[in-house]
C-alpha cells in the first residue's frame, strides 16, 4: 500500500500563486512600499466615508482632532503641576500652587473622555453607512450589468473578490482609519508637546520609538506572509472538513468507509499547519525581541540624554518628567500607528478592487441612446448576424439572416451547441450582435435603448428562477408594476398555465411563501415552477415570447399541460386552428414532435441557419431537420427491468 501524502509534501508541492486568493501586492509590501501605498489607501477609505456620511465623517475627524489636542495639552497642564510640586517649600503649599495645574489636567482629560464618546458615537453611525453605501454600489452596477458580463471570466472573478474581499474590508478600513487617524494625531500632539519643551527632545523621540515601529510593521508582514504560505492548506482542510461534515456526500463515504481515509489527511494538514503557524509565531516573537531591545536602548538613550540636559541645566526636572510620559504616550501610538497601518495598506487593495469593479461594471450597462423600441412590430428582421461570447475562439452565430413576422411562430431546432439559445437572447435584446444587425421594422435595435426592447419580450427558460417570493409575486415578478384591478390578469394567467390549482393547493394560497428556507415556506417541483413561469410569461403580456426548452425537466403529463399552455399563448388548438393573434411565439426544443403544427421550423447547426420551413417541407427535403426527426423517431424506450 502506498505511503499516503503527508500535509507536509501537499505544502511544499502548492506554489501560492495558485492560490485563488493569492495576492502578490501583499507579499511584496515590504514596510517602505506600505508606507508609500497608505495614502492612496487612505484617500479611498475617506472618499466612502465621505459618500455615505459627510456629517459623520467631519464629527469623526474634529473629535479625534480635539481628543488628541486634549491630550497635548495635559501633558503640559502636567509640567506646570510637577513644576508646583517639585519646588522647594512645604507640602501644603506646594500641592495648593498645584491645585490650578492640576485642574487643568483634569479638564482636560474630562474633555478628552467627551471627545472619546463622541468619537465613538460618530464611528457607530458611520460604519454602518459606509457599509450600506458599498453594497448598494456593488449590487446596483452588478444587477445592471449586460449579460455579456456573466460570460467573461475576468469580470466573474473579479466581481467574486469586490464581494468577497471588497465589502467586508470596506467596513473594517473604517475602524482602520479611526484607529490610525487617533494614533496619527495623538503622536504628533506628543510631537509638539516636546517641541514645546525643549527642541532637543524630538531627536529623542524619534530614536525611541522608531525601532517599534519597524518591529510592528515587519512582524505584521510576517503575519500576512504566513497566511498567503498557508492558503491551499486552510482551503484544502475545509474541503476535507465539509466532505466529512455534510449531509451530501454522508451516504457515499460510509458505503466505501472513506472515513479513516479523509480523516489521516485532515490531521497532516492540521499537523502542517500548526508547525507553520508556530514557525511564523516564533520569527514574529523574534523580530518582536529584537524591536523592543532596540526601543528599551532608544529609551535608554533618552534618558541619558534626558539626565544630562537635567545636569547641565538645560531643562528643569518637572519638563524632563513630562518628557518621560510623553515618550512613553508617544512609543505606543507609533505603535498603534504601524499595524494599523499596515491593515489600511491591505485594505486598500481590495477596497481597489472593489472600485475597480464598480467603475468597470458601470460602463457595462446597457446601452442608452434616448430612442425607445416600438411597442410593436410588423416583422423582425436579422441580417447577417454573428456573435461571439467574450474570450471564445469560435463564434457562436454566424451569418444569420431571417424574418420573424407578427403572429408567427417559429421553432428554433438544432443539436447542442448550434446557437439555438444564443440566437433567442438575440432576439430578446440580451445580447447584440457581434456583427450584422437585428431590426424591428424600420427600428435597428441598436440605435435604441436596450431595456426598452426587453420591455416587450417575455422568455420562460428551461430552468426558471426559483424567486423565493410568494406564489403572487412568482408571476408578477415580470411585470410588477402592471395595473390589475381585482387581480383579474393575475387569475386569468394563473388558470391558463395550470398554475393556479398547484397554489390553491398551498396552505396559504397567492400568499404562500415558496422557499423552505424560511419559516411556513413550501417548495414546488420541477414540473409546478414550470407552470409558474408560463404564468408569469402570460402575466407580462409581451409582443415577442420566447420559450427555451420550456419542457426538458418534465414528465410526459406535464410537459403536455406545459405545451397546451404555450398553444393558448400562441394562439393555436389542438386541431391546428389558428386565432388572431398578436403574439409572435419562438419556440427553442429538442422534442421535435412537439413542433409539427408551428408556422415554421428553423434548424441550426452550428451557428448557422442551415434550414428552415414547415414540418412537411424539411420532411421532403431529407436534409438535417429530416435526419434528426428520423433518429427521435427510431429511438426506442429503454425496457423496464422485471
Amino acid at each position: 500500500m502506498a505511503a499516503p501524502v503527508s500535509g507536509r509534501d501537499l505544502a511544499e508541492e502548492v506554489d501560492p500563486a495558485s492560490v485563488p486568493w493569492y495576492d502578490s501586492r501583499l507579499m511584496e509590501a515590504g514596510p517602505g512600499r506600505t508606507l508609500q501605498g497608505l495614502p492612496a489607501a487612505v484617500g479611498q477609505v475617506l472618499a466612502l466615508a465621505w459618500s455615505a456620511s459627510p456629517a459623520a465623517t467631519s464629527a469623526l475627524l474634529a473629535l479625534q482632532t480635539l481628543s488628541a489636542a486634549m491630550t497635548g495639552f495635559g501633558l503640559l497642564a502636567g509640567t506646570g503641576a510637577l513644576t508646583a510640586l517639585l519646588v522647594a517649600g512645604p507640602a501644603p503649599q506646594r500641592v495648593t500652587a498645584a491645585l490650578p495645574a492640576l485642574a487643568r489636567v483634569a479638564a482636560a482629560y474630562v474633555l478628552r473622555g467627551l471627545a472619546d464618546i463622541g468619537v465613538g458615537e460618530a464611528h457607530a453611525r458611520l460604519t454602518p453607512r459606509v457599509r450600506r453605501v458599498a453594497e448598494d454600489r456593488f449590487y446596483t452596477s452588478a444587477a445592471h450589468a449586460e449579460l455579456t458580463a456573466f460570460d467573461d471570466p475576468d469580470w466573474y472573478e473579479a466581481m467574486g473578490r469586490a464581494r468577497s474581499r471588497g465589502l467586508l474590508y470596506t467596513e473594517l478600513a473604517v475602524d482602520q482609519l479611526v484607529e490610525l487617524a487617533s494614533a496619527l494625531v495623538g503622536l504628533i500632539a506628543v510631537a509638539a508637546v516636546l517641541g514645546v519643551l525643549h527642541p532637543a527632545l524630538l531627536p529623542l523621540l524619534a530614536v525611541s520609538v522608531a525601532p517599534q515601529g519597524w518591529a510592528a510593521l515587519s512582524s505584521a508582514r510576517l503575519a500576512y506572509a504566513g497566511m498567503f504560505r498557508c492558503a491551499a492548506l486552510h482551503r484544502r482542510q475545509s474541503m476535507i472538513g465539509d466532505l466529512l461534515t455534510e449531509r451530501a456526500p454522508a451516504a457515499e463515504i460510509r458505503a466505501c468507509t472513506a472515513q479513516d481515509l479523509l480523516l489521516r489527511e485532515h490531521r497532516q494538514l492540521g499537523v502542517t499547519l500548526r508547525d507553520e503557524q508556530q514557525r511564523i509565531q516564533l520569527a514574529r516573537t523574534r523580530k518582536g525581541m529584537v524591536g523592543r531591545a532596540l526601543c528599551g536602548a532608544g529609551t535608554v538613550a533618552t534618558l541619558v540624554a534626558l539626565g544630562l540636559l537635567l545636569d547641565a541645566g538645560a531643562m528643569p526636572l518637572a519638563v524632563a518628567g513630562t518628557a518621560v510620559l510623553a515618550v512613553r504616550v508617544g512609543q505606543a501610538a507609533l505603535g498603534r500607528i504601524a499595524l494599523t497601518a499596515n491593515k489600511l495598506y491591505e485594505h486598500g487593495l481590495y477596497i481597489g478592487d472593489y472600485q475597480e469593479f464598480v467603475t468597470d461594471t458601470t460602463a457595462r450597462r446597457p446601452r442608452v441612446t434616448g430612442r425607445s423600441a416600438p411597442p410593436a412590430f410588423d416583422q423582425i428582421r436579422l441580417d447577417r448576424v454573428g456573435f461571439r461570447y467574450p474570450g471564445s475562439d469560435r463564434p457562436a452565430l454566424r451569418e444569420v439572416s431571417m424574418t420573424v413576422r407578427r403572429g408567427e411562430v417559429i421553432a428554433l431546432v438544432g443539436e447542442n451547441g448550434s446557437g439555438k439559445s444564443t440566437l433567442a437572447k438575440l432576439l430578446a435584446g440580451l445580447y447584440d450582435p457581434s456583427h450584422g444587425s437585428i431590426s424591428w421594422d424600420h427600428a435597428n435595435l441598436a440605435a435604441v435603448d436596450a431595456s426598452s426592447v426587453r420591455e416587450r419580450v417575455a422568455l420562460v427558460c428551461q430552468e426558471p428562477t426559483r424567486w423565493p417570493m410568494t406564489a403572487r409575486a412568482n408571476i408578477t415578478v415580470g411585470r410588477h408594476q402592471r395595473d390589475d384591478p381585482n387581480e383579474r390578469a393575475l387569475l386569468a394567467a394563473a388558470r391558463d398555465s395550470g398554475a393556479h390549482h398547484v397554489i390553491s393547493r398551498l396552505p396559504l394560497g397567492y400568499d404562500t411563501l415558496l422557499s423552505r428556507c424560511f419559516r411556513g415556506g413550501r417548495e414546488l417541483s420541477g414540473g409546478q415552477w414550470q407552470s409558474l413561469a408560463i404564468a408569469r410569461a402570460l402575466y407580462r403580456d409581451a409582443p415577442l415570447l420566447i420559450c427555451d426548452e420550456p419542457t426538458a425537466s418534465l414528465d410526459p403529463r406535464a410537459e403536455r399541460k406545459a405545451y397546451e399552455a404555450i398553444r393558448q399563448l400562441a394562439g393555436l388548438n389542438p386541431q391546428g386552428g389558428r386565432a388572431a393573434r398578436d403574439r409572435t411565439v419562438v419556440l427553442i426544443t429538442h422534442r421535435l414532435a412537439s413542433v409539427r403544427d408551428v408556422d415554421r421550423i428553423c434548424v441550426m447547426e452550428r451557428g448557422r441557419l442551415v434550414e428552415q420551413g414547415s414540418h412537411t417541407d424539411l420532411l421532403a427535403r431529407g436534409g438535417c431537420y429530416a435526419e434528426l426527426y428520423a433518429l427521435q423517431a427510431a429511438n426506442p424506450p429503454i425496457p423496464h427491468p422485471a
